[in-house]
């Protein structure tokens, strides 16, 4: 049997109070309604529909070549939604899956279970349900005695007794695709919303004869929907436990696993240690036998192994075997620190290569940078890349000496086993084996304090 799915999308979500259109707010680094096409994608459907309206061509944008798409004009409804894409569907035999795309939670192995029970069951229609703790805000399941499904009731809709049901749609539904289609164009507005339901076709379809059927998922939490920023905040809280919890069954250690905030496609390895309140964003690789302390944020950025970030924040860099940073530094986009390369505390690092086993060790900024092997960098040097109009590199060769205190003028080269001494300030270059004084001369004044007006006063201080 062929299989489809429609992923309704057009709703702009007023309830959010957001200049972002709902399906697009992100869970844990991914928008919600990547979360439903990929779970949707994982059953391998002959094609995607996803309907679009409000921002139309952000969801464009996000979902590329993993849908087509359909323009519903107007928000007229979930059954207007899904009428949309008759040119697409109408015509196809099989079934057809329908998901709301602000529903992250939902899993492959679900959407996946509701197709086999509606084949094996023969159903016209199967509505995916749950049972809900607390209702309010979910259309009802209404059940004849013999437990079939008769219809599903909106909550502005239902009556008292109709509310005190607690097994909800979840509004995901398979429907054999032409009965759907065939059944849409009899559907009606006439409801406290004026909207044309899609609930309305069970109806429509069980007055027929045909067979309505429910597949109740064990899962409620999968179920949730999200309207508003307390929803948002609930499913990314989910989904982190989620997310989290694979990480531990692959080896990954987490103190506290409730305080650390790894984003959906965040890859580590195996004996890696995660301490709390961390976070790790975007397309981030850790490999094995790494420590990331507490306090740290890294974002897009590739971490080898036996690496230690402690308390710092590492940004779109790379990291190499055995290297380390911080506490509190900051590696900037295009920072690379190669094997066995140490940064310090306070140290920031952008768009530059430090060499295995170079340190750098405290208080120092290097931009625009290539900084060979064995390299010492020491305590409060400035790597002065920008003159106001453009940016220039500088370049310091194997086993060189930086003094503490110096200030290198890009560009400006310094040689292999070349020295700069403490304090210099450095415009030109340094040769092999050359050491750098670039400072004025001291002078010391003798029985100076004795010339102060006010020396032989014995309480001046």
């Amino acid at each position: 049997m062929k299989k489809f799915v429609i992923v309704l999308a057009a709703g702009k979500g007023t309830r959010m109070k957001s200049k972002l259109y709902k399906v697009l707010h992100q869970v844990c680094g991914k928008s919600m309604v990547e979360y439903v096409v990929e779970a949707a994608q994982a059953i391998k459907p002959d094609k995607i529909v996803t309907i679009v309206g409000n921002g139309a061509e952000e969801v464009k944008k996000v979902l590329a070549d993993k849908s087509e798409f359909v323009l519903q004009k107007k928000q007229l409804g979930t059954g207007d939604a899904v009428l949309t894409a008759s040119d697409e569907l109408a015509a196809e035999k099989g079934a057809t899956l329908v998901i709301t795309g602000d529903t992250p939670l939902f899993t492959s192995q679900t959407f996946q279970k509701l197709f086999d029970y509606h084949q094996s069951k023969g159903n016209a229609a199967t509505v995916l349900t749950a049972q809900a703790p607390n209702p309010y805000g979910y259309g009802r399941i209404i059940r004849d005695d013999q437990d079939n499904v008769l219809r599903i009731v909106e909550q502005k809709d239902a009556t008292a007794a109709e509310l005190k049901i607690n097994e909800i749609n979840t509004g995901v539904f398979c429907f054999d695709n032409q009965l759907l289609f065939s059944a849409l164009k009899k559907v009606d507005n006439h409801n406290a919303q004026g909207e044309y339901y899609l609930t309305d076709v069970l109806e429509i379809l069980r007055n027929k004869g045909q067979r309505i059927g429910a597949y109740k998922m064990p899962d409620f939490s999968e179920s949730l929907g999200v309207n508003d920023r307390s929803a948002l905040a609930q499913a990314t809280k989910i989904m982190q436990k989620r997310i989290n919890k694979k990480h531990m069954a692959n080896g990954v250690t987490f103190i506290d696993p409730d305080t650390a905030y790894i984003d959906a496609d965040v890859k580590i390895g195996c004996d890696t240690l995660i301490e709390g309140n961390v976070v790790i964003k975007g397309n981030t690789e850790i490999g094995d036998d790494c420590v990331v302390t507490s306090g740290s944020r890294i974002i897009d950025s590739k971490i080898a192994n036996n690496v230690t970030v402690t308390s710092s924040t590492v940004e779109q860099a790379e990291m190499d075997d055995f290297s380390d940073v911080g506490p509190n530094s900051h590696l900037r986009p295009k920072a690379i620190i190669r094997k066995g390369a140490h940064i310090g505390n306070f140290v920031e690092i952008k768009n530059a290569e430090i060499g295995e086993n170079s340190k750098v060790g405290h208080l120092t900024y290097v931009g625009d940078a290539t900084l060979g092997k064995d390299v010492n960098v020491g305590c409060g040097t400035i790597f002065a890349n920008y003159d106001g109009v453009k940016k220039d590199h500088s370049n310091v060769g194997d086993r060189a000496f930086i003094g503490s205190g110096a200030t290198l003028v890009a560009p400006v080269n310094i040689a292999d086993h070349a020295f700069v001494a403490a304090d210099s300030t450095i415009t030109k270059d340094v040769a092999k084996y050359e050491m750098a004084i670039a400072r004025g001369r001291q002078v010391n004044k003798p029985d100076y304090w004795h010339k102060l007006p006010l020396s032989d006063d014995p309480n001046w201080k």
